[in-house]
């Protein structure tokens, strides 16, 4: 991932959290604890991975639109930025 140091350093610290977090949830399952706190363990993974990938996504289309990550002179069109984001949906 390219981009300024703070977003790669959010983005890291995310999933490092979401690591943790899922190894708390392997760890209440080999314990055989309770569902519901097994679930609502595992949705916090859930969250903590899908913050993780929007940051990614906005670093990388504020770099595109800016035309920062490519090296490119001029920032990306109108059309160039949607067909982007539609590939992402």
């Amino acid at each position: 991932m390219v981009g300024d140091q703070q977003a790669i350093d959010a983005v890291l610290n995310r999933l490092r959290r979401a690591q943790g977090q899922l190894a708390g949830v392997i760890s209440m399952i080999e314990q055989g604890r309770d569902c519901k706190d097994v679930v609502t363990q595992l949705a916090a993974v859930s969250r903590a991975l899908d913050r993780a990938g929007f940051k990614i996504v906005a670093t990388g289309l504020r770099d595109c639109v800016t035309g920062e990550q490519s090296g490119a002179d001029k920032p990306l069109t109108e059309a160039e930025l949607e067909k982007l984001f539609l590939a992402l949906a």
